[in-house]
């Protein structure tokens, strides 16, 4: 393994897409307009999360005086009872409540995100993006790079309800065999690049062919910036959401897993091996690549990001 970027072939045979045709686009001033109703309405829930949790602030103030009251008596009364599991009660229903809204201004925090992702590939596809002035080909680097790093740490924490199970796509769960990528999603990529060999590359889901079954991807990397007609087989979604290692650590890849990580500083995935997990939401795996430049066939630990670490699809040997 070499931690450069290794090149890749470029194909120029655009499909035409057979996918269903999407939704008339917003306009930029439709789009600010729509995403201000929702932040409106995000402060609103904010504000209601904020009286919620006063008024549960005040049920447990009262329930810590009743248990002082019973502990300066030394005595626990029929009142006393009857007092606890009504202030409990409200208690319970109080957190209920304050649940609810909050899961509500996470929704309306998605729906935002949505707005803007769906904005950016639309700008993309008319005449505002140019393939050959636009953003990406003065794009340098360590500009890519960093936003790289800033899509990490935004990806959603995923949050659920008691008992409730990650959903596929959070964190090291995979994605339903059914599951087809959306336009604009970022993936792994397995192309052939100009050498032969074959790489896992960072890339963009530009459509899917539902009569071919095939992805029409897009190299992240604005050096090589290359289209690519891949099989499902070939292509490998990126988590959509990010796991809580504090209560949910089954949804991340334990220590001694072999996965596929995106190399530090490239926009690459080589085969590594976890040397630690996560251990905060907003903590990285520690991994060892796969490097025969080292003694022991394997790089120090380096950290990589929970969005861009999946699980290891063999390449079939010929």
């Amino acid at each position: 393994m070499s931690s450069a970027r290794r090149g890749k072939n470029a194909n120029n045979n655009t499909p035409i897409s057979l996918a269903s045709v999407p939704s008339p686009a917003l306009t930029a001033q439709e789009t600010t307009s729509t995403i201000q109703e929702h932040l409106v309405e995000l402060h609103k829930l904010i504000k209601q999360v904020q009286e919620e949790r006063d008024k549960g602030d005040h049920n447990l103030g009262n329930i810590t005086k009743t248990h002082e009251k019973m502990q300066t008596e030394q005595k626990i009364t029929p009142y006393y009872k009857t007092k606890l599991k009504t202030l409990y009660t409200n208690a319970m229903s109080d957190a209920e409540n304050e649940a609810e809204v909050l899961w509500k201004a996470l929704d309306t925090i998605k729906q935002v995100r949505n707005i803007q992702n769906e904005h950016r590939i639309q700008a993309r596809l008319s005449g505002n993006f140019n393939e050959s002035d636009g953003p990406r080909k003065t794009m340098r680097r360590g500009v890519l790079m960093t936003m790289l790093q800033q899509s990490a740490l935004l990806l959603p924490l995923w949050v659920g309800k008691p008992g409730e199970s990650p959903p596929p796509l959070c964190g090291a769960i995979a994605a339903e065999n059914n599951y087809v990528a959306k336009k604009g999603d970022k993936v792994a990529a397995r192309v052939r690049g100009s050498d032969g060999d074959e790489n896992w590359i960072l890339a963009e889901v530009d459509m899917f062919n539902v009569n071919t079954n095939k992805y029409e991807v897009e190299d992240i990397d604005e050096e090589g910036k290359e289209r690519h007609l891949l099989s499902k087989r070939r292509v490998l979604p990126l988590p959509l959401m990010k796991t809580n290692p504090e209560t949910n650590p089954e949804a991340l890849f334990s220590k001694g897993t072999l996965v596929m990580a995106l190399y530090p500083q490239t926009t690459c995935f080589y085969r590594a091996i976890v040397n630690a997990p996560p251990t905060g939401p907003q903590d990285e795996y520690l991994v060892l690549f796969e490097d025969t430049s080292y003694v022991d066939g394997y790089s120090p630990p380096l950290k990589v990001a929970q969005r861009y670490v999946v699980q290891v699809k063999e390449t079939k040997r010929r």
